[in-house]
């Protein structure tokens, strides 16, 4: 493979995967051939595709420019949605090679953090159907996550009984998806504070200092939310996403759109999510992870 990518670079074969990590491709302070290797960590299929024949980086900054004004018009989401596909290689490169941040990339592809565009731009990275698979699965392995949370006993499983009084309400099928979500993430061993917070609708607070949040807004009776919005960098990135399932959902396409590392007191969770409930790179698990998967229906 080596002697493959050497033959490559002599014949200049445009392939981004390969040049970005080439000693000519990184920065002063990393040329070293192990030093900031950009590679797929995530089961990506487009991880950094080459750009479309015919265009160029300057073409498709024009056209990244065009994109500044077209989200500004009502009924333009086929235009949208086309110029986003064809620019996507472009904004890759810039997402993998840059590593800019949520406000500098909201600001240069704002289109980007639409929810349809979320999808999209997942689909285009993964091939799978974002919010569909992810809640599929999810409604799937419920009843037999909901054995396990039964089942568990110790600490942990004291901690699991406020989410097993809740499910013994009557609630809806998006309450029920949210409070299954927060009891795996305590059957995980970790907190679910660390991924959603709550407040008061008249009361809003939420603490800057968290790279990535869901932030669920109750009303005044405490119950059903009101709103769901993600956070990213401190920053309210999306609104509206309906519910704190689908803010997962959404969260995880953020994160392979944007090339973002999960957060170390969520590791096991958004395992999960990608693994499990989206199937992507389902075979290499941790053994907690693993230990899970072997207990859900196949």
């Amino acid at each position: 493979m080596a002697n493959f990518r050497s033959k490559m670079r002599k014949r200049k074969v445009p392939c981004p995967e390969l040049n970005i990590n080439t000693l000519g491709g990184k920065s002063h302070d990393d040329r070293n051939p192990a030093e900031n290797c950009k590679k797929p960590k995530r089961a990506e299929v487009n991880y950094l595709p080459p750009h479309p024949s015919g265009e160029t980086n300057d073409s498709l900054e024009i056209l990244r420019q065009e994109l500044l004004n077209d989200v500004k018009m009502k009924s333009n989401t086929k235009v949208i949605q086309k110029k986003m596909a064809r620019t996507f290689s472009y904004r890759r490169l810039e997402v993998v090679s840059g590593s800019p941040t949520a406000n500098d990339l909201k600001d240069r592809w704002p289109a980007l953090f639409y929810e349809a565009e979320i999808k999209e731009e997942f689909c285009r990275i993964t091939t799978i159907s974002l919010e569909q698979t992810f809640m599929l699965k999810l409604d799937q392995y419920t009843p037999k996550i909901i054995g396990l949370i039964e089942a568990k006993g110790g600490v942990i499983g004291a901690k699991l009984r406020p989410f097993l009084h809740k499910l013994s309400q009557n609630q809806s099928i998006e309450m029920k998806r949210e409070t299954v979500i927060r009891g795996l993430i305590v059957y995980l061993g970790e907190k679910p504070e660390e991924l959603i917070e709550d407040c008061l609708e008249n009361c809003r607070s939420y603490d800057l200092r968290h790279i990535l949040k869901i932030l669920v807004v109750h009303g005044t009776d405490g119950e059903d939310p009101v709103e769901v919005s993600i956070f990213l960098e401190g920053q309210e990135i999306l609104s509206e996403c309906g519910c704190t399932a689908k803010a997962c959902a959404l969260l995880m396409g953020l994160i392979y759109a944007l090339n973002l590392a999960y957060p170390t007191a969520l590791r096991y969770t958004f395992e999960v999510f990608q693994k499990i409930f989206l199937e992507l790179d389902g075979i290499k698990l941790s053994s907690k992870v693993n230990a899970l998967k072997t207990k859900l229906p196949s």
